[in-house]
């Protein structure tokens, strides 16, 4: 039956080619016409735009399981592979690998870029499948999609079409945050803040006609160009005088009117603000109000248009900023440059400073779905977080949400399906395919922004260009649970949660587990500016894959960051080497034709002895605790009270019992039956953190053709053992006593327990002092008088107490006492020498006099303790 381990676990012996084995065994493969429960998870996509990083490890392990859980408690389960296009930042990185070699994409043309980008894309694919095999994650190949494959494509543009005609998108002119490098529109959560060193400029706004002006600051000079009035709190007292006057735009010299607008606050800077409605958002609700114009005096790469005039335009926004000052101050119009902290944005992927930019983009109105999306989570149905307060966090996103920027200006992406009549321009056409007369149209050249098609990704992934009759979409819809971090909630989880309802009617999924970043050791956010990152890689290399999903998965709590360190990965190597070493031990005292019994015959065995039926019952205590924790995504508690199970429980106690069970012809068989059914319930149960060698351990067991086969432990032991748990403390505490006190083990001790609760020792006392006899040579009785003094040790809720005379030898002692006594006495004698010497008076300085006489009585105290001793032994 048995199969021998090799003598030291090699984690590269261990996990060689059992990735590809599994795959090859379809193991990973999921059947939605089992009838056994569903359990799916679609795994969120990473950008094809590089290699995978530590979070998607970490990402990755939870999801694989959960998965695993999931089959080993006899679900059918869909862990979906895919990746993500990634919009904007793929083509950042194509645009950049092409500026390389000195091509524009402009050269290229839009066709011949997009055969790069696919290059890309199939390089970096490959890449991160081979990162994914290193991992061990369980994906269902057969299922794996990319968010620009031709049916995600027609799914994608389905659902566009489909909410355009009801009116959830729309084209129109509204602020947006626009990256003037890369010239595109990107949504929020692409922007990034970053405190930045600045000034408030302040500008005299001359009265027209008269020699008053108004004290207006602003941020963002450049933009005066566009100003359309001034703008005042209808009581501030201050300006109401003005209001309806015309003021002086100093950079252009054109009159503008002043207003009143309850927007402005009375207390914040001077009270006046400029109105610029192209290049602001509150400005440009301030001009809905007013019926103001929207001028943009900017291009689209962000420097200055006609608008500036001869001598700005052209200027990029920063130097006509840097012009403005200078020429300003010349005519004295410029007031002052105060220096101010505050918070700039920066585009994500290009990291130039975004500019708020009056565009003509596509929206989906988000009111109603942001009403869906509340109403949902106030009901019954709702979709559970873990942690349960970023349901909060989802809420707060929609009490607040904007219209959603969808339209992106680039080249990779789905290409809107959006066709302008080429005579009138204002004409529209939203459709699957081209209007039938093509040749009079002209296709929108945007593309949409990537959240849009991940939205999507719950069920379209799902649907394998079959729709709603999928068996895969009717089987694995909603998702078990979706696993992703916090900074994602608004840009994706909200978006997934009403694409999804909206279209099928359904939720995307049951659950979201949330988590934190990996952070370093000390808890800084890793980066490449930092050089702290993690290659997830590498650290496989080094400790094996097993090493690296113990150390995150033992240390991840719902909700909270994580700090990598390389101590954690390697106290995962010791634990897994632990687990080898004890399988070692169980399968090398197996007989060749040894046979398991049926678990059945494991539960009604009489012939268990004491020691199997404790690690039984505790066993079945820990799996009722680890199957709740994971079931509510508590990995590091399930996973540390497991390591505490083999570690301690398992390896370092009943194994050491076992030992002696082993050597009894009336426990042998029992026992190893036990300690076997142990194992391999042990392996199922460590198999979601340590996928490889448990599998590798279990196969040496041969039982199964695979660990995934079998099933979870859920049987439940319950035998009155708890005295064995007292025998551990009591073995612990009278070990390190001996050791304490140098008391070699053939010396007998006889304790007494005493002061506690003594119910257990008192209903046990046989059966512990077995083990006490067997294990250290040592007898427990209860509450005898004892006579002789004792030495006392607390053990739980009781105390026992030891004679000294059984274990302090009075002869040596006599020796050592006789030996320190005639020591002491050569010191009085030498010190009362030394203090009747007139000269060693005359001539030793005080303070080494005094320090003899202490010397002297110290000396006498001691010899007098000795003697007392001694005259009583």
């Amino acid at each position: 039956m048995k199969k021998e381990l090799e003598a030291k676990y090699s984690y590269e012996i261990v996990e060689k080619n059992r990735y590809e084995w599994w795959i090859q065994n379809e193991y990973f493969k999921a059947n939605p016409d089992s009838k056994k429960p569903k359990f799916s998870i679609v795994l969120p996509p990473p950008n094809v735009t590089g290699k995978l990083h530590i979070g998607h490890a970490w990402d990755g392990s939870l999801q694989d399981a959960i998965i695993r859980f999931k089959k080993l408690n006899g679900f059918d389960v869909l862990y979906l592979p895919g990746m993500d296009h990634a919009g904007i930042s793929t083509q950042v990185k194509v645009e950049a690998k092409l500026r390389e070699q000195g091509i524009s994409r402009f050269e290229l043309g839009r066709e011949k870029f997009l055969e790069q980008a696919w290059k890309w894309k199939h390089e970096y694919a490959a890449i991160i499948r081979q990162q994914w095999s290193k991992l061990g994650l369980a994906f269902d190949y057969s299922m794996e999609k990319f968010t620009l494959d031709d049916d995600i494509n027609k799914i994608v543009t389905e659902i566009f079409v489909d909410f355009y005609n009801k009116g959830l998108i729309y084209k129109g002119k509204r602020i947006v945050n626009w990256d003037p490098m890369q010239k595109t529109a990107i949504s929020n959560v692409e922007v990034i803040y970053k405190e930045v060193e600045g000034f408030m400029y302040h500008f005299k706004y001359m009265i027209q006609g008269t020699n008053e002006f108004l004290n207006v600051a602003t941020t963002r000079p450049e933009t005066m160009f566009a100003d359309q009035c001034l703008v005042v709190n209808p009581k501030d007292e201050r300006y109401t005088s003005f209001i309806g006057k015309n003021a002086i735009n100093p950079v252009n010299k054109q009159a503008i009117p002043i207003i009143a607008d309850d927007y402005v606050e009375l207390d914040f800077g001077t009270g006046v603000m400029k109105c610029t409605p192209a290049h602001d958002l509150n400005d440009f609700e301030i001009a809905v109000r007013h019926n103001l114009e929207k001028p943009i005096c900017m291009n689209e790469d962000g420097t200055i248009n006609e608008m500036g005039g001869q001598e700005y335009q052209g200027l990029d926004r920063f130097e006509a900023r840097n012009k403005i000052i200078e020429n300003l101050t010349k005519e004295k119009t410029f007031i002052k440059a105060e220096p101010m902290i505050h918070q700039v944005g920066f585009s994500e992927r290009s990291n130039a400073i975004v500019e708020p930019y009056l565009s003509d983009q596509w929206f989906v109105k988000m009111d109603s779905f942001a009403d869906m999306i509340l109403k949902l989570q106030e009901s019954n149905d709702k979709i559970r977080f873990f942690p349960e307060r970023f349901d909060q966090v989802l809420k707060k996103w929609m009490e607040n949400i904007h219209d959603w920027t969808i339209s992106r200006q680039l080249w990779w992406g789905h290409r809107i399906p959006a066709w302008y009549n080429k005579e009138d321009k204002t004409k529209i056409y939203v459709g699957m395919e081209a209007p039938k007369d093509a040749e009079n149209w002209i296709q929108d050249e945007d593309v949409l922004d990537t959240w849009f098609s991940s939205g999507l990704w719950p069920f379209a992934t799902l649907m394998r260009g079959e729709g709603f009759e999928s068996k895969y979409f009717k089987e694995y819809l909603p998702n078990g649970v979706l696993v992703t971090g916090h900074d994602i909630i608004f840009s994706w989880v909200s978006r997934m949660i009403f694409q999804t309802i909206e279209y099928t009617g359904q939720i995307p999924f049951n659950d979201v587990l949330i988590h934190g970043l990996v952070r370093d050791e000390h808890g800084t956010k890793m980066s490449k500016s930092l050089g702290n990152g993690i290659d997830p890689m590498d650290v496989i290399a080094n400790n094996g894959s097993d090493s690296l999903r113990f150390s995150l998965l033992t240390n991840s709590t719902p909700g909270q960051d994580i700090r990598y360190s390389d101590s954690k990965v390697k106290a995962g190597w010791n634990f897994i080497n632990k687990l080898w070493n004890a399988s070692r031990y169980v399968l090398m005292n197996l007989e060749e034709d040894f046979k398991p019994w049926e678990e059945q015959a494991i539960l009604n065995s009489n012939s268990l002895n004491e020691t199997d039926k404790w690690v039984l019952t505790e066993f079945s205590k820990v799996s009722k605790q680890v199957n709740y924790l994971i079931d509510k995504y508590e990995f590091a508690i399930a996973g540390k009270m497991l390591y505490d199970f083999v570690w301690n429980t398992y390896c370092s106690w009943y194994i050491e019992f076992a030992k002696v069970n082993l050597n009894n012809p009336k426990t042998k068989e029992a026992t190893q039956q036990t300690i076997v059914y142990l194992l391999k319930n042990i392996l199922i149960m460590l198999h979601p953190y340590l996928p490889f060698v448990t599998e590798h351990i279990y196969k040496s067991l041969d039982m199964k053709n695979s660990i995934l086969e079998e099933s979870w432990f859920d049987k439940e032991f319950i035998f009155e053992t708890d005295y064995i748990n007292v025998v551990i403390e009591l073995i612990n505490s009278i070990r390190e006593f001996r050791a304490a006190n140098n008391i070699k083990n053939n010396v007998v001790l006889n304790w007494n327990a005493t002061n506690g609760n003594l119910e257990i020792i008192t209903k046990y006392n046989l059966e512990i002092n077995n083990f006490l006899n067997e294990f250290l040579n040592a007898n427990l009785s209860i509450n005898e008088s004892l006579i002789s003094e004792t030495t006392s040790l607390s053990v739980l809720d009781f105390f026992i107490e030891i004679p000294n005379d059984d274990f302090i030898d009075k002869e040596k002692m006599l020796e050592e006492l006789a030996t320190k006594k005639k020591e002491l006495e050569n010191e009085i004698n030498r010190s009362e020498r030394m203090l009747s010497n007139e000269n060693f008076i005359s001539k030793a300085a005080p303070s080494k006099i005094e320090e003899e006489k202490e010397k002297y009585e110290l000396y006498k105290q001691q010899l007098e303790l000795i003697q007392d001793k001694l005259n009583k032994m």
